[in-house]
């Protein structure tokens, strides 16, 4: 399993605890940035990310900014990109379950580490439904073309 991680400033710390939780497991994150608290810019930082995962060189992806609300909105400007900001383990696993999101998205202000932890394993554990969600996924790839 490949996963990406970035941030801008305001979710660098976060990035950095998360880190440190995934390599205590054994997990390599490639880390597309940023790599310190310098002011950044998200949509660059989430567009490092979703090019990862539409190029296959990452199966998903973990994005955090202030809020989580500008990454994410960066994030689904992507074909293909379903990213979900994740504010409670139901969220988390329904993120998977119906929408079989490939970006998981954080508030590093907002957001407390535990609780982000806990949003993690709920949807690494959660498996797609498929079905009647995949025809609404098919769905959102279309969306404003003509």
């Amino acid at each position: 399993m490949k996963i990406v991680i970035a941030s801008d400033h305001g979710g660098f710390d976060l990035k950095e605890k998360i880190k440190k939780y995934y390599a205590d497991k054994g997990v390599l994150l490639d880390d597309a940035g940023t790599h310190s608290s310098d002011s950044c810019d998200y949509p660059d930082i989430a567009a490092a990310a979703c090019e990862k995962i539409l190029n296959k060189e990452a199966d998903w992806g973990i994005l955090i900014c202030g809020t989580g609300i500008g990454i994410s909105i960066a994030a689904n400007r992507f074909k293909g990109i379903r990213a979900a900001l994740l504010y409670s383990e139901d969220v988390a696993r329904l993120a998977k379950e119906h929408n079989n999101a490939n970006v998981v998205v954080f508030g590093g202000r907002t957001m407390d580490y535990a609780d982000v932890i806990a949003r993690l394993e709920a949807f690494e554990k959660a498996s797609f439904g498929g079905e009647r969600h995949q025809r609404r996924i098919d769905k959102l790839d279309l969306l404003g073309e003509e």
